[in-house]
Parts: C-alpha cells; sequence; structure tokens
C-alpha cells in the first residue's frame, strides 16, 4: 500500500490524498460502506460500484469466520472472488464483536473467549489466529486484535485493556511479518489506538503505535457512547501524535457532522452502519437535511427523495413513493433508502476532498455540518 498526500487545508488539518492497493486507488477523505458479511445489506456490487461509486467496502472477520466460515473463502479463492467486488477491501479484526458480546466472551493474555451469537459454540480468537483468518478473507487492509473498551469504565481498566491491546499488537505485527497473504498480493496491516477518553492514556497509546511503523493507523474506542466532545478531543489529541504521512483510520464513525469533523481534525477514512442500518429504519440523509420517511408529512409529497443528489434513482423517485414502500414493507424500500443514503455519504467525502483541495473547506464545512443535520 502507498499513501500520498494531495493537498491540505489552511484553517483547519483536513487533507486530501490518495491510497494505492493492489486492487486499486482510493481517494481520501474516503467513506468505507459496511458489508459485514461479504455484501451491503440491500445494496448489490453494480449499485455500489456504479449508483454509489464506492471505492472500497468492508467487510468483518467475526461474521465472516463464523458463516460461510474461512474454508469456503480460502476454496474460493478469498472475499474478492467469493464476492465479486474487485475494488480494495478493509476487514475489521472482530475485536469490536468481542467486545459486544460481553455478556457471553471472556478476554484472556491469550486472546478472547466467546460463544457463536448464531449457536452457542465455543470459539477462541488469539491475535494470531485473527492475522490468519485475514490472510486467507484476502483483504487489502486488515485490522490488527484489540480490545475495545466500553464507556464508561475507569481508568484502571480502561489502562490495563490497552496494555493489553499493545501485547496484543506486538503478537498481530510478529504473525503478520512471517506469513504472506494467501492469493499473492500485498496486505496491509493497521494498528489500533485505544484509551478510552483518558488523555494521558491515549498519549501513551498513540506513541505506542506510531512506534510500530506500520503503513496506516487507525483509532478505535470510540462511539461507543461517550459525549462528543470528548471523541473530538480524543480525536484531535491522537491526530496530533499519529505520523502524517500515514493514513489515519477513525472507526465506526459516524453523522455526516461527526465525519466532517474528524475531516477537519485529520482524518482520512471512515466508517458506520449508520447510513444503511437508519436507511432500513426510513432515517433518510439528504443534502437539505434529515428526515424520517415513514412520517405523514410525506404520504402525498411527490417531490424527488433529494433532488440535489448524483445518484438518479434519488432525483426520480419521490418521497411518497418511498414511504408508501417503506409501510408496505417492500423490500425494495429499504434498497432505495439504503442507495440514497450511502450516495449522501459518498457525496460527502468526495466533495470535502474537493473543498480542501480548493482551499475552501473550513468554511464549507461549518456550513454543511449544520445544513446536513436539520430535521426536515
Amino acid at each position: 500500500m502507498k499513501f500520498s498526500l494531495t493537498a491540505g487545508d489552511k484553517e483547519s488539518k483536513a487533507r486530501a490524498g490518495e491510497i494505492m492497493t493492489d486492487h486499486g486507488r482510493i481517494e481520501t477523505p474516503m467513506f468505507m460502506p459496511v458489508g459485514t458479511l461479504g455484501a451491503v445489506k440491500a445494496v448489490h456490487l453494480h449499485e455500489l460500484r456504479d449508483l454509489i461509486q464506492a471505492q472500497i467496502i468492508l467487510s468483518n472477520t467475526y461474521h465472516l469466520y463464523l458463516r460461510p466460515g474461512i474454508d469456503v473463502l480460502e476454496k474460493a479463492g478469498g472475499l474478492h472472488r467469493f464476492n465479486g467486488w474487485q475494488g480494495p477491501i478493509l476487514t475489521d479484526s472482530g475485536g469490536y464483536q468481542v467486545y459486544s458480546l460481553s455478556a457471553i466472551r471472556k478476554i484472556k493474555e491469550d486472546g478472547a473467549e466467546f460463544r457463536s451469537h448464531i449457536d452457542g459454540s465455543k470459539h477462541f480468537f488469539t491475535p494470531e489466529l485473527v492475522i490468519d483468518i485475514q490472510r486467507k478473507i484476502g483483504a487489502d487492509i486488515i485490522m490488527a486484535f484489540d480490545e475495545c473498551t466500553p464507556y464508561p469504565c475507569d481508568f484502571a481498566y480502561a489502562k490495563n485493556s490497552m496494555h493489553l491491546t499493545h501485547r496484543w499488537l506486538q503478537r498481530c505485527v510478529n504473525r503478520f511479518q512471517e506469513t504472506e497473504c494467501t492469493y499473492g498480493y500485498s496486505q496491509t496491516l493497521f494498528p489500533i489506538v485505544q484509551g478510552s477518553v483518558y488523555r494521558d492514556l491515549r498519549k501513551e497509546s498513540a506513541e505506542f503505535i506510531a512506534s510500530m511503523e506500520m503503513e496506516g493507523n487507525a483509532i478505535g474506542g470510540l462511539s461507543v457512547g461517550e459525549p462528543i466532545e470528548d471523541m473530538y478531543e480524543m480525536t484531535d489529541l491522537v491526530c496530533s501524535i499519529l505520523p502524517a504521512d500515514k493514513p489515519r483510520y477513525l472507526m465506526g464513525v459516524g453523522t455526516p457532522a461527526n465525519i466532517l469533523e474528524g475531516i477537519a481534525l485529520g482524518i482520512d477514512m471512515f466508517d458506520c452502519v449508520m447510513p444503511t442500518r437508519n436507511a432500513r429504519n426510513g432515517m433518510l440523509f439528504t443534502r437539505q437535511g434529515i428526515l424520517n420517511i415513514k412520517n405523514e408529512k410525506w404520504r402525498d409529497d411527490f417531490s424527488p427523495i433529494d433532488a440535489e443528489s448524483d445518484c438518479e434513482m434519488m432525483r426520480t423517485s419521490s418521497k411518497a413513493f418511498l414511504r408508501h414502500l417503506m409501510h408496505e414493507k417492500e423490500f425494495l424500500a429499504g434498497q432505495i433508502a439504503s442507495i440514497n443514503n450511502l450516495s449522501l455519504y459518498l457525496w460527502l467525502v468526495k466533495e470535502a476532498r474537493k473543498k480542501i483541495i480548493e482551499g475552501t473547506f473550513d468554511a464549507w464545512k461549518n456550513r454543511m455540518a449544520k445544513q446536513l443535520m436539520t430535521r426536515l
């Protein structure tokens, strides 16, 4: 993987860049649609490529490990051949999913023991196994195995968890360096900064992660319930420490306003389930603001879902029609709504990049963050 910077904003820490992988080029800032099981829910691959113009998708190690199983993916020749997506893929390590299974998992020095949410079967993830699994999945960017701390958590817990994550990281790096991609192309390992909302822990973790000198770095353990001001403060602190010549990935964030603020703080990469999950429940993100398409006010509103959208489907489908589909629980409703929301998110990061290059990002960001979060 190669990362190069194209431009920087004079009024903020925002920057535009480019990531080159063996499966293609990615312009940053960028947003990754979440395809947990290898597919983005309710969205076909050709829609991701042609309508939404996604450059990269994210899938999840934990879920793919359980189903369809790593043996199936290996027989297929990796996830790219299994699902037909020819662009870059990033896989999360499963650390967040293990965190979310707090009632049915145990964290140990060797790794994490957990029971499957599908059938209750017992499994044990070690840092080495997680690297081996991601080698066989074949994603272009793979994540180190970490423990994601809950919020709130006390200082002692956060400190011990952070140090465990650092020890696991060293084992991940060792395994990564002594193995190769199963399918003959290059893969890149990103470490993850932890430390909850404690400044000294975040500083220590960011310094440790930077010292590993990997090709990119991630910030985890945020957007887990902490006040938004804390999320921004921790992001700002960590970005001031992580090397500027490598991409920075803020995991699991967030709303359009969160993404704009993250870009202003120096973040290059984002992912979040919000655009697709909220879409399936009727919440639409548009350039004019946020609307709940299930509301009565849209019953006879025949205007386009988003008249300014880059996606033709959003300029030709009416709010009334989508509301009708939602209330009838028609599968097409989730598809249209998901395409709308992802189109907005992808437009947002592309437009941010354009404004950074033009030198007008900061003023545009301040105006757009308010506009996009207005309730319609």
